[in-house]
C-alpha cells in the first residue's frame, strides 16, 4: 500500500510534469498561451497517475512503471530543449 502511494506522489508527480510540459511546448504558439491551462491539466494528470498507481499488484511494479515513464518524458523534453526544437 505505501509502495504504490508514494509512487503516486514521486513519480507520478515527475511523470505528469513530463507530460503537461510536452503537451504544453508542443502546441502552437508561444509556451506562455499554455501556462494557465497546462497547470490546470496538471492536476488531473496527476490524480490519472495517482489512481493507476493503485491498479498495480505491487509498490515495485508502481514504481517500475510510473519512474520509467517519468524518465521517458523528462528525457524527451530535455532532449527537445538540447535540440533548439523548442525554445
Amino acid at each position: 500500500m505505501w509502495g504504490r502511494a508514494t509512487a503516486a506522489a514521486i513519480p507520478g508527480f515527475l511523470l505528469s510534469a513530463g507530460v503537461t510540459g510536452l503537451v504544453c511546448w508542443l502546441l502552437p504558439g508561444p509556451w506562455q498561451s499554455t501556462l494557465v491551462p497546462g497547470v490546470v491539466a496538471f492536476f488531473a494528470v496527476w490524480m490519472a497517475a495517482m489512481a493507476v498507481a493503485f491498479q498495480f499488484r505491487d509498490g515495485k511494479r508502481a514504481w517500475a512503471w510510473l519512474g520509467g515513464g517519468a524518465v521517458a518524458s523528462l528525457g524527451a523534453l530535455w532532449l527537445l530543449q538540447t535540440l533548439q526544437w523548442v525554445c
